[in-house]
């Protein structure tokens, strides 16, 4: 066996999605047949490059190594496969970075400050990823931090790259007196008499997402507020007034609870998308190195998500694409 560039892909499908199940799916393998392959690749090497983890796999540091050079090399052999053309513009040194509801974005800049010290990054804060994509498409943009879901991938033309960040669960905040308080998860079901704090729609599958959700638990919320900025949103939890799906990363105020959803019937994957062109290759590998050990950081940090993760919960879930 020699190692090709499909071995390559199969290699950063399965990093971006932390799953072979769903690196399969994305692919159009199916599990066993995309886990021989995985393990005759390793053969290969010499050396293991995943470890199993409780939520799918993880890459060993040997694995992270090649699969850094694998996306190199196929950028590059993207980049021979792409005619050039009239009056694209040379690769930034100002990169303008736009970013969706994201807690990454102050520490991603501190590390893009110390390893990337010739960068100069600009910061546009775009609720919406359809927007975000909107300007990268146009080329007001020439990087941005975005979502997609389950069985909605995110959609954009051969002008633009995009890589996975993170793919976590999505959590419920509700009162700290809610009826529900004491359970460790909550069925979604059993909040189907609650008013919702539902944030707009995104341009890629949110609300709708959402409303797919309650319809599967068997209901349609009758009472809903569109509402997305965080700190007032939670003072209005902490009153009782209602209660919001939120990111596991979210850090709950005095009354608010955040807890997993029984099932984890929805699920949200974070994403670098960036313009091929006006973003040189190490840039993108920055970000996207910077952005995954930023948001690993702050999922770490966060003791609801941990108490979720430790009950050995596993990463059975719809499939997402791969993140290149």
């Amino acid at each position: 066996m020699e190692l090709e560039l499909r071995h390559l892909r199969v290699l950063c499908a399965i990093a971006d999605s932390g799953s072979v199940g769903r690196a399969a799916a994305a692919l159009g393998y199916t599990q066993p047949a995309l886990s021989t392959q995985l393990r005759r690749i390793e053969r290969l090497l010499g050396e293991g490059l995943f470890v199993r983890a409780s939520t799918g796999v993880e890459l060993t540091a040997y694995g992270a190594d090649v699969v850094s050079q694998a996306r190199e090399i196929l950028m590059r052999a993207d980049a021979l496969g792409r005619r050039r053309t009239g009056g694209s513009s040379a690769p930034v040194s100002r990169l303008r970075l736009g970013a969706t509801n994201t807690p990454v974005v102050p520490a991603l800049l501190d590390a893009l400050r110390e390893a990337c010290p010739e960068l100069t990054v600009s910061v546009s804060s775009v609720y919406a990823t359809g927007d975000l994509l909107g300007l990268l498409e146009t080329g007001e943009l020439d990087a941005a931090l975005g979502v997609d879901y389950p069985g909605l991938p995110v959609r954009h033309s051969a002008a633009l790259a995009h890589r996975a960040i993170n793919t976590v669960p999505v959590f419920v905040a509700i009162h700290a007196g809610h009826p529900l308080a004491h359970r460790i998860e909550v069925p979604l079901e059993e909040l189907s008499e609650d008013t919702w704090f539902v944030s707009s729609d995104d341009g890629v599958g949110w609300p709708g997402a959402f409303y797919d959700a309650c319809r599967a638990a068997g209901f349609r919320p009758a009472d809903t507020h569109e509402f997305h900025v965080l700190d007032q949103l939670q003072s209005m939890i902490a009153k009782g007034l209602g209660v919001s799906l939120v990111q596991p990363t979210v850090r709950p105020v005095d009354g608010v609870l955040v807890k997993p959803l029984a099932g984890d019937p929805l699920w949200q994957r974070h994403l670098l998308l960036w313009r091929r062109e006006q973003v040189e290759a190490p840039v993108a590998e920055a970000l996207h190195h910077h952005a995954v050990h930023t948001y690993r950081t702050l999922l770490a940090g966060a003791p609801h998500l941990q108490k979720w993760v430790t009950r050995g919960y596993t990463s059975a879930r719809g499939p997402l694409p791969s993140g290149r």
